[in-house]
């Protein structure tokens, strides 16, 4: 499995390749509130228009209110009942929402993806953005320590891709969550990484 996470050949900083995820393959979306939908209705939440888009069997695994602890306090359950191909993980807004330090939310959400890992399952890891006096006006960008845990495990990223919808009041049911339109544009931009990055291959 670890084959399949090898850096493409070039220089500059390029996103490891995965293994293809075939098309009725289970995938858990874990996370939070953003993954379970809030501000939507569930056909309408972005694991829902994933599965639509894809043809995978998206689980949805959000839990609002989830922080990195308690996703990962979950996380051998759904594994063990689920067995997915491939596990979405955007978990930690709510860490930095409770003023949680950085360094016990890195050490969280790296294990859940060495987790995912351990398990035979492959693993994307979709940036959630930091709380600064610039994301309360709006411009938001993502925390650093998920580019750093993607470099260190060598494993797929998904940049942007909350930041730029809650950065754009259109896209928003409120402040801290997308709406029907916002998930559907996330869910557009994860299938880009997911092709860029060789999980989702039609």
């Amino acid at each position: 499995m670890l084959l399949s996470f090898l850096p493409l050949a070039g220089c500059g900083r390029k996103a490891p390749r995965a293994q293809a995820v075939p098309r009725d393959a289970t995938v858990l979306a874990l996370g939070d509130s953003l993954t379970s939908g809030v501000g939507a209705s569930a056909d309408t939440a972005y694991p829902a228009v994933l599965q639509r888009l894809t043809g995978w069997k998206v689980v949805n695994a959000g839990v609002p209110g989830d922080t990195s602890t308690q996703a990962l306090a979950r996380l051998p359950g759904l594994l063990q009942q689920h067995q997915p191909a491939l596990v979405v993980v955007s978990i930690g807004g709510n860490d930095f929402l409770r003023r949680q330090g950085a360094s016990t939310t890195r050490a969280q959400v790296r294990q859940i993806c060495e987790l995912v890992r351990a398990s035979g399952a492959q693993v994307l890891l979709v940036a959630v953005p930091e709380l600064s006096l610039l994301a309360a006006a709006g411009r938001l960008s993502d925390h650093a320590l998920y580019a750093d845990i993607a470099d260190e495990l060598k494993i797929p990223l998904h940049r942007k891709g909350w930041s730029a919808v809650l950065a754009d009041a259109r896209l928003r049911s409120d402040q801290i969550h997308a709406n029907a339109t916002g998930y559907a544009e996330f869910a557009q931009g994860l299938v880009k990484t997911l092709r860029d990055s060789g999980f989702l291959v039609h």
